[in-house]
């Protein structure tokens, strides 16, 4: 009998095994580190449109400079694999939530410090902040965790084969592309848009603020959501009102109100993709390779983020206009919210899982 206690204490649910070492690592501890991480890293990204005027009349360089820098994908896929079910949802959305705070916290901190000690010296500073990222990232460490679940014998190759034969997967990460082309383009070109109809810079700077503030509170309302009701529909009603709050703002006389105004309501809608994406993906496949899906997807992500930064530049300096970028991406976002609406929220079937 003692023999059976101990080797249910050393052999027990996988789960204790892991978290026994790092006992002190609780869920909200971890959600709390996950989200400075996010922040932290999150915050100087969305920053770089303030760069781009001066970095491009130092450099003699175009508007066609790219955005890049740390982004919370690993973050949240960390967040998936340590935390219970019931939790993932809402910490997605926390996590996300936290990089739109650092938005809010970095945009008008970038403004104010270009203005003081330059842009060399302002990146230089963010970087060193970054540094705090590393001692955060010991409480995400997820060596051994995911291990459990019932894709933990799956291969790389096979979890990719698996992911790609799905088509709610393929029709997600299509959507996602649309996200990553709105957003890059607006973090970029806003600023410089909003100087060339005449308005300060201080506009654009207050104007993707305000992005960041609401963003945390859409963040977590779409993660709220995602554990009450279908997630393909929370993600077509996002893109399909970017495309009416793009719509609006290009068809009404841009003024600071209406700068500011969109910025709240793009804002609300900005990151709010994030949650339901992940939530779904982790649904479809588990959390074993969570990372390396969702980072699938954000691939896709970004590279409509880089053709939304670097056709916005081209098309700039083509015509002297973002106009048709603009359309674009009102057509980017009615295409996508339709595009998310045949998506199936249910676990994969695996015949081999099924019978062991």
């Amino acid at each position: 009998m003692q023999q059976e206690v101990s080797r249910t204490e050393i052999v027990g649910p996988l789960s204790a095994v892991v978290r026994a070492p790092m006992s002190w690592r609780t869920p909200m501890v971890i959600v709390l580190c996950g989200c400075l991480i996010s922040m932290l890293s999150f915050g100087p990204r969305a920053t770089l449109g303030f760069f781009l005027t001066p970095q491009s009349q130092a450099n003699g360089w175009g508007r066609g400079l790219g955005l890049a820098g740390c982004s919370f994908g690993i973050v949240l896929a960390a967040l998936g694999k340590l935390l219970p079910e019931r939790w993932r949802a809402l910490a997605f959305g926390a996590g996300t939530a936290a990089g739109s705070f650092g938005q809010f916290l970095y945009a008008p901190l970038a403004v104010s410090l270009i203005d003081g000690i330059g842009w060399q010296q302002t990146l230089i500073t963010f970087g060193a902040v970054m540094l705090l990222v590393l001692p955060l990232s010991t409480a995400l460490a997820t060596r051994g965790s995911g291990q459990g679940a019932p894709g933990a014998q799956q291969s790389l190759r096979q979890a990719l084969s698996e992911a790609l034969g799905q088509r709610s997967y393929l029709l997600l990460v299509l959507g996602y592309f649309t996200c990553g082309f709105q957003l890059a383009f607006i973090t970029i070109h806003l600023p410089a848009y909003l100087v060339d109809r005449g308005l300060s810079s201080d506009v654009g700077g207050w104007t993707i603020a305000v992005i960041g503030l609401f963003n945390i509170f859409g963040s977590l309302t779409a993660g709220w959501l995602s554990n009450l009701m279908p997630k393909r529909y929370i993600l077509s009603f996002i893109y399909f009102s970017r495309a009416l709050a793009v719509l609006a703002f290009i068809t009404f006389p841009v003024t600071a109100f209406s700068s500011i105004l969109f910025g709240a309501v793009m804002g609300f809608l900005w990151l709010s993709t994030v949650a339901p994406t992940n939530a779904i993906i982790a649904l479809i496949f588990d959390t074993r390779w969570l990372a390396t899906l969702s980072g699938l997807a954000f691939f896709s992500h970004q590279v409509g983020g880089f053709l939304g930064v670097w056709l916005g530049g081209f098309v700039f300096e083509r015509s002297g206009s973002y106009d048709a970028v603009w359309w674009l991406s009102v057509l980017f976002g009615l295409l996508s919210a339709v595009i998310n609406l045949p998506i199936v929220e249910k676990p994969v079937a695996r015949p081999a899982a099924a019978a062991a």
